[in-house]
């Protein structure tokens, strides 16, 4: 289960704060709202992964697909580290020193 929190950050930043587990049943809402926000014209999206337990592979690519969509678009994307476990997949997978970390 994953439970979602979206606040603002200014008036066209938002914050993402996420706890539970990000998986492959989870990520399609998460990457649903991500690109829904995407769309509200905004110029920062900070994902908080503090309150994580868990995070698998189909989790991280909805975060990569995120950051680069917001590249794309001119919108700041950073990320929040989460607990060790979740930012254990970052370190396995090479993408901890490739990431917009806040």
């Amino acid at each position: 289960m994953l439970e979602v929190v979206v606040s603002h950050q200014g008036r066209r930043g938002r914050t993402i704060g996420l706890k539970g587990e990000l998986d492959i049943a989870t990520a399609p809402d998460l990457e649903e709202l991500l690109t829904k926000l995407r769309k509200d014209n905004l110029d920062a999206v900070k994902v908080d992964l503090r309150g994580l337990d868990f995070l698998d592979s189909t989790g991280v690519r909805v975060l990569v697909e995120a950051w680069k969509a917001c590249f794309k678009e001119g919108i700041d994307f950073t990320l929040a580290p989460g607990p060790r476990q979740v930012q254990r997949l970052f370190e396995i997978t090479g993408l901890l020193d490739q990431l917009p970390w806040a």
